[in-house]
């Protein structure tokens, strides 16, 4: 059953120095489902694969049954793959026409996170935040092996090289995660731009003391204060207490 006890709020920017935005994102309360694509930077018409990824969510017959819901997400995210890739060989010599995803599921008290590349979810509990994804890229295989600290990381020049996305060559891989959602919780769902200037513990900061359309508007303008060299797209929602 889609459990509706979540408020939400939703903002995207082009940033402080980029023209144009490459970021799309999706609302649909009513069918318990959120999503934020990222065009791939650096490579052609970023916002036309975000934008793919998101109507091809968006067109989704959202099933009640979870399961159901989750080959759907499936199975429209795999539509927009192979769109991107026939979009791409048209353009010829090796045009790569991509986006990372990230997209949050709630049914009947549950979440179900499914992903593709660096954008990510959070989740803020009892005070603690957890990022419940794992970037799919370069930096963050190094940052496994032990070469660089997550610090590191987001200063290292291949920080913007992902290794999984909708549209890149290859079969689409998408990672999920799933786990119990209760009052009180916060949700934030967020592409690199974001993250790539704001620590996790000012995301705690600012998920815990406000709510949702405070909390959100206050991550997008620390962002913009520090120079978004990026877009900037988030998505924050509270599991509302009990009536």
């Amino acid at each position: 059953m889609i459990d509706h006890r979540y408020d939400g709020a939703a903002k995207t920017d082009a940033g402080a120095v980029r023209k144009h935005n490459e970021d799309a994102f999706l609302q649909r309360p009513e069918h318990g489902l959120w999503a934020i694509a990222d065009g791939m930077g650096g490579h052609l018409r970023g916002d036309h694969a975000s934008r793919t990824v998101v109507d091809a969510l968006a067109r989704g017959h959202h099933p009640e049954a979870e399961p159901a819901a989750i080959e759907e997400i499936r199975a429209r995210l795999a539509a927009a793959h192979r769109s991107l890739l026939t979009d791409a060989a048209g353009l010829g010599d090796g045009a790569v026409i991509g986006a990372t995803v990230v997209v949050l599921l709630l049914r009947d008290g549950r979440y179900t996170c499914l992903w593709a590349g660096d954008s990510r979810l959070y989740l803020l509990r009892d005070g603690a935040l957890r990022q419940l994804t794992r970037d799919h890229s370069y930096v963050q295989r190094l940052i496994d092996s032990g070469s660089l600290t997550p610090e590191q990381g987001r200063r290292h020049p291949g920080a913007n090289v992902i290794t999984r996305a909708v549209g890149a060559s290859g079969p689409l891989e998408l990672d999920m995660v799933q786990g119990d959602s209760r009052p009180g919780d916060v949700f934030l769902l967020c592409s690199d731009g974001l993250t790539n200037v704001v620590a996790d513990a000012e995301i705690a900061d600012r998920l815990a003391a406000q709510p949702c359309e405070a909390a959100a508007a206050a991550l997008l303008d620390l962002a913009l204060a520090r120079g978004a060299p990026d877009n900037v797209t988030l998505v924050v929602l509270a599991h509302l207490a009990d009536a």
